[in-house]
This record gives structure tokens, sequence and C-alpha cells, in this order.
């Protein structure tokens, strides 16, 4: 089983640039979007019915911003809209598919470029969800959490960490953060098999960053550690340029 994690910004966007060639061509089995920027009834679903997919969507109250979608060549058992938070629900952030032995989630953490209220409310989303997926993980042991987290981990997962120590989504709470996560059960599953430097899944519209290669590592899929053994291949899918991020994948032998 394929899966890619992509924040398109911009579903609409992405398909004028050729997104579901990308699809036709990688042919991933779930495909899991973020800042779909749309409302249901302004995405051409028949494009992705087409290709064989499920279409599932959480789109944020406010037009033309946030939002997260699925797309599955099997039909999940169950959706989850939300997680039960008012401001995370109305923004679109999360959506989840459960399907016979494990369940994915698509994901858009919220950033706090834009100043401190903003960043406030995203270690208020950091604690919230931290919680809720404990929660989830008694109900589904397996579980696949897959989108733009805005932040960067590691050193490695920045181009300029130095320049950037200051910056939202490098901060070191938003970096202990992640070592929370990744030291609580959960799995990086692009690190624990590429463990090379310069690879990046967002690149700054602006100076021309990625011609350049000088990007940052934001989106990610998690894995809870019980599917180790079930992980064969990740990688980052950067020669498809439909968004200002490009997409991320993970095989699965389940």
């Amino acid at each position: 089983m394929k899966i890619i994690t992509y924040n398109v910004n911009g579903i609409r966007s992405a398909v004028n640039k050729g997104f579901a060639d990308f699809l036709k061509q990688e042919d991933p089995d779930i495909v899991c979007l973020q800042e779909i920027k749309a409302n249901v009834e302004d995405i051409d679903e028949q494009l992705f019915r087409n290709l064989g997919y499920f279409c599932y969507w959480l789109p944020a109250q406010k037009k033309g911003y946030s939002g997260v979608g699925i797309l599955s060549k099997k039909e999940p058992l169950n959706i989850v809209k939300g997680i039960g938070h008012d401001t995370f629900d109305f923004e679109g952030r999360i959506l989840q598919a459960d399907f016979d032995g494990f369940s994915v989630l698509s994901c858009y953490f919220p950033s706090g470029t834009t100043g401190d209220i903003r960043q406030a409310i995203k270690y208020e989303f950091l604690d919230f969800f931290h919680d809720y997926i404990a929660g989830q993980r008694l109900k589904h042991p397996k579980l696949l959490i897959c989108g733009d987290y805005n932040i960067c981990h590691q050193a490695i997962d920045i181009h300029d960490p130095i320049g950037n120590k200051n910056s939202s989504g490098f901060l070191p709470a938003e970096r202990a953060w992640m070592d929370k996560w990744f030291n609580g059960g959960m799995l990086d599953t692009f690190r624990m098999l590429n463990p090379q430097p310069d690879a990046y899944t967002w690149w700054s519209f602006r100076t021309d960053a990625r011609s350049r290669n000088k990007g940052w590592r934001i989106d990610y899929i998690s894995a809870t550690n019980n599917m180790e053994e079930q992980i064969i291949e990740s990688g980052i899918l950067s020669q498809y340029v439909h968004s200002d991020h490009c997409g991320s994948y993970v095989k699965l032998g389940l």
C-alpha cells in the first residue's frame, strides 16, 4: 500500500498544474491533502473518481482557507471529521479515515508565522492534538498521521538552523513537542529510512528558494511504532511542482 501526503496550497490550483497526472503516475492507494482552500462544491470530484478514488473533505468554514481531504481507492469503514475542538474544526484541520486494521489522518497543523496570537493557537493545538491521538491509539492501535506539521524537527530538516533558530516552525518549544511525539511511540517514516541531509518538503516562494534547495521539512507521515516492520519504503517527491510544498510517501506491507 502506498500513501502520499501533500499540502497542495489550493486543490484547484494544483489540478491546473497537472495534479491528476501526478496521481496517475505515482498511483497511490491513499492521498492525504492539506490546504485544499475550497468548498466541496468547488472541487471537481469526478476527476478523482475517474482515477478510482473515493473522496472525503473537511473544508474550513472560512472560504479559501485551510481545509483537508483524503482520497482512497479503498472505501473506508468510517470517516471522522474534526477532533472535537471548535476552533480547529472550524479551520478544517483534521480528517480521519478508518480502515480494517489501521486508520489514516490528514492533518494541517496551524502556522505561527503571522504573530504571537497564532503562535499561541499553534501551541494550544499541539497540546490538544497530542492528547487526542493518545485517546485514538486506544481505539485504533495502528495509526498513520499524515500532513503538514509546520515544524522542522531537527537541524538536518532545515537549510539554515542557525539563522532560523528564532523562527516559528523551528522554535525550541516546537522541536521539544516533536521530541515528545517521536519518543512517545511514533515513527518518522521518512527519517527512519532516509538519513541524508538536504531533504525538504517546503520552500518559500520568495528568493528562488526551491531552485537553490533552501527548504524546510515540515511535512511528515508518522506511524505508530507497532507498524515499524510494515514500513518498506519512504521518500519525498520533490520532482513534482504543484505547490510551495511537495508530496511525501510511505509504502507499507500490510
